[in-house]
């Protein structure tokens, strides 16, 4: 299939600009990171000076290829090894609190209203990996793009007020236990970004040890957008129009994070590379971000701002205290 490059460069330049604009901003304010700063700078720009049909291929394509490729390329990152550090009961904390998240948030959106497609995107979005996950999911799904970019746009906003209090909370409830305060941060905050700016308002030791937590849930991807996906075609298909539909049940990008993480956590990977799919990785996501943003109608998303606050806040409150719940009931000090 053959590509067309021009007509999608206004609209990856705008989301290009926009990022780059939200990494500037970020350099003299750290509130939030690039990653919400794009989403927010493009929301903005998208409603008002960059409202314009010619940039809807090129934000569409870099909302949902860029975000595949983020996707691919954080398998760069992580290995099966260090999770060793975390101990059986932190694994094991890791474990139940997505299980209990991805369920209860799932739920929970279906008794507000939303549909399946949306309550498993925010399920997967606060349970994994924010954006990322959301990315992996949507598609997988079949997901609207406007469902996409509203669920995007929700679990960002959710993680930026849970990265400004978080911090704060497990330092008054742990105090100097070490691996409690990672587990709270690195177990529930929604992106990467997040993690390490949430517990850097804590310690350095609290971002290491809380990224060792981030990262097991993230590794956990491909088993969410597996489930995600059975939940949908369970509902809506019957058992032959999966098999005709459905060669294999995993999208190509998350097979191939997997796959480089298998190989990264074996034979190891270059530091050289990790260190350049890292960079690549957060620059693909921010750019994705900020497409989403402008493609988000804000006039359409505030229509049903009453839903969307109440179900951001139950899921916040719900995740964080079944975190702690877990946190004390396994002991993780």
């Amino acid at each position: 299939m053959k590509i067309s490059i021009k007509p999608l460069l206004p609209g990856v330049i705008a989301a290009f600009f926009v990022t780059v604009m939200a990494k500037m901003v970020s350099s003299y304010i750290a509130i939030g990171g690039p990653a919400t700063l794009a989403i927010l700078l493009g929301i903005l720009f998208g409603n008002t000076v960059l409202k314009h049909q010619i940039f809807n291929k090129g934000t569409k394509f870099s909302e949902s290829k860029l975000l595949e490729c983020s996707v691919v390329l954080l398998g760069f990152t992580v290995t099966f090894q260090t999770i060793s550090q975390m101990g059986i009961n932190g694994v094991g904390y890791i474990f139940l609190n997505m299980s209990i998240v991805l369920i209860g948030t799932y739920f929970l959106g279906r008794r507000i209203g939303f549909n399946d497609e949306m309550s498993l995107m925010m399920a997967g979005g606060n349970a994994v990996c924010g954006s990322s996950a959301i990315g992996a999911i949507a598609p997988a799904i079949h997901a609207k793009d406007d469902e996409k970019g509203q669920i995007v746009t929700l679990v960002n906003l959710l993680g930026t007020v849970m990265m400004l209090t978080l911090p704060f909370l497990a330092t008054a409830l742990f105090q100097d236990a070490l691996m409690s305060k990672s587990a709270l941060l690195g177990g529930t905050l929604q992106s990467v970004g997040q993690v390490v700016a949430g517990a850097s308002l804590v310690s350095e030791e609290t971002v290491k040890f809380a990224m060792l937590y981030k990262m097991t849930r993230i590794m956990c991807l491909v088993f969410v957008v597996y489930a995600c996906k059975k939940v949908v075609f369970k509902k809506h298909h019957s058992p032959i129009v999966v098999q005709k539909r459905q060669t294999f049940p995993i999208p190509w990008y998350v097979c191939l994070f997997l796959l480089i993480c298998l190989i990264n956590s074996t034979i190891g990977i270059l530091p050289v590379f990790v260190s350049s799919a890292k960079f690549v990785s957060s620059w693909f996501e921010t750019i994705a971000l900020a497409a989403i943003g402008l493609r988000l109608d804000i006039k359409k998303f505030l229509k049903e701002g009453p839903k969307f606050a109440i179900y951001g806040l139950s899921v916040g409150l719900f995740q964080v205290v079944i975190a702690l719940f877990i946190i004390f009931l396994f002991h993780i000090r």
